[in-house]
């Protein structure tokens, strides 16, 4: 196998784990207390977090919150119906960027989360995480392939952040009144992300397919750790009560 598609394969497997983790444990666990994780399957996702996206898991929370409250409406950090679908498509991470560094932003929705002695000394510092992650590549893959690999994993990670954010408020299925859409596809390929209809109906729900054929993997993992003893559902999917828009959410 050639350095480059070894780098690719390596890359794609990778960006699959971050896109995993980040709808269990910042989505799902943190975001909106869906599901509870066991310490040990918490660090692990928080060392995950770390070296595959460099993501600060109070500023992730605070912007997904927000997002919630004002739904593309004037104050969403990355609406299309607000920025324009290219723009939240292919510049998501910029959006996120400009609100996660907003003190008053993570003051006001991450209050719960407060930094403990690993995130100031170690978590905190992202570049950090990557660089090692990128280390650890060239050790067991060597820098050509690592190199393949760091690439498609970022790339795709922020790509499919996009996606999730700008074709799951445009096109798609609205089972529920609110202004997300489902797309099965995206959901298949994004950890069931892509039903986000689903999931703007019930944020606090930590299964997001709720009809016959639509697919949730992350589903999947949440229930193969819960047979472990390593997670506890709070709430699931259709016993929740539906949201029916943005003002609801700012009121719960």
């Amino acid at each position: 196998m050639t350095p480059v598609i070894l780098g690719v394969v390596v890359g794609l497997i990778t960006c699959e784990v971050a896109l995993f983790t980040t709808s269990l444990y910042l989505h799902r666990a943190l975001a909106h207390r869906a599901v509870r994780i066991h310490p040990a399957a918490t660090f692990a996702c928080r060392i995950t977090t770390w070296m595959l996206t460099g993501i600060k898991p109070r500023q992730w929370v605070a912007v997904h919150r927000k997002h919630h409250a004002f739904t593309d409406e004037a104050g969403d950090p990355h609406s299309p119906v607000v920025n324009g679908f290219t723009k939240v498509l292919f510049g998501n991470a910029l959006y996120y960027r400009a609100a996660a560094r907003d003190p008053e932003v993570v003051a006001r929705y991450a209050q719960d989360l407060t930094p403990d002695r690993l995130d100031r000394w170690l978590l905190d510092r992202g570049l950090v995480g990557l660089g090692l992650a990128f280390a650890v590549g060239v050790v067991l893959l060597g820098w050509q392939a690592a190199l393949v690999a760091g690439a498609v994993s970022v790339s795709g990670y922020l790509l499919a952040g996009g996606a999730i954010n700008a074709v799951g408020h445009r096109f798609g299925s609205r089972p529920y009144p609110n202004t997300a859409t489902n797309s099965r596809v995206l959901g298949v390929l994004i950890a069931g992300e892509g039903l986000h209809n689903n999931h703007h109906g019930a944020p606090t729900s930590a299964r997001f397919a709720h009809r016959r054929g639509e697919v949730d993997p992350c589903w999947w993992l949440i229930s193969l750790l819960t047979r472990s003893g390593l997670a506890k559902v709070r709430l699931n999917g259709v016993h929740v009560r539906p949201v029916r828009s943005s003002t609801a959410a700012r009121a719960s």
